[in-house]
């Protein structure tokens, strides 16, 4: 019997841009353990081509599949961590009944980058990479075992962490 996996949702307020990087970044990292999904306080309704160009270059990731959603287009039940990476949606992310843990990453917007292609991709990649940082952190923590305090901090210290 396989053991449940560990439901991640990233949120941002486009959802098309750090919060499809998380999302797809994540999964590809570990699909057995985790479950990720992504959605926006206020999506845009399209991803950032630039999201996907950096995912599919850099990273090896179709993530041609990847969709702007509301929150509440979401299905599947509690999520067992939510990470918040902007500030508008930390401000305004939803309770998530349920939900072992809530912790806000806060990274630039690649998205509001204007300028040169070269400038924007320069921003994406960047963006990518630090969740990348991050999120190969994350998957070495003992996140079924600990307590949701224990998560909280461990999580949040992963954006401290140079």
């Amino acid at each position: 019997m396989n053991p449940r996996r560990f439901r991640v949702l990233v949120l941002c307020t486009g959802n098309s841009a750090r919060s499809i990087l998380g999302e797809y970044l994540l999964r590809r990292l570990d699909p057995q353990r985790f479950e990720t999904a992504s959605a926006g306080a206020e999506p845009k309704g399209t991803v950032h081509p630039m999201a996907l160009a950096v995912l599919r270059e850099r990273y090896g990731i179709d993530a041609s599949d990847a969709w702007s959603k509301r929150t509440d287009q979401l299905t599947g039940g509690d999520f067992d961590l939510v990470l918040t990476v902007c500030d508008h949606a930390r401000d305004a992310c939803p309770i998530w009944p349920g939900t072992s843990a809530v912790v806000h990453w806060g990274l630039p917007d690649p998205a509001a980058v204007e300028g040169p292609e070269s400038a924007v991709r320069e921003a994406f990649e960047a963006v990518a990479a630090e969740l990348d940082r991050r999120f190969r952190r994350l998957v070495t923590l003992p996140l079924e075992t600990q307590s949701r305090d224990e998560r909280v901090r461990a999580v949040a210290a992963l954006a401290e962490a140079t």
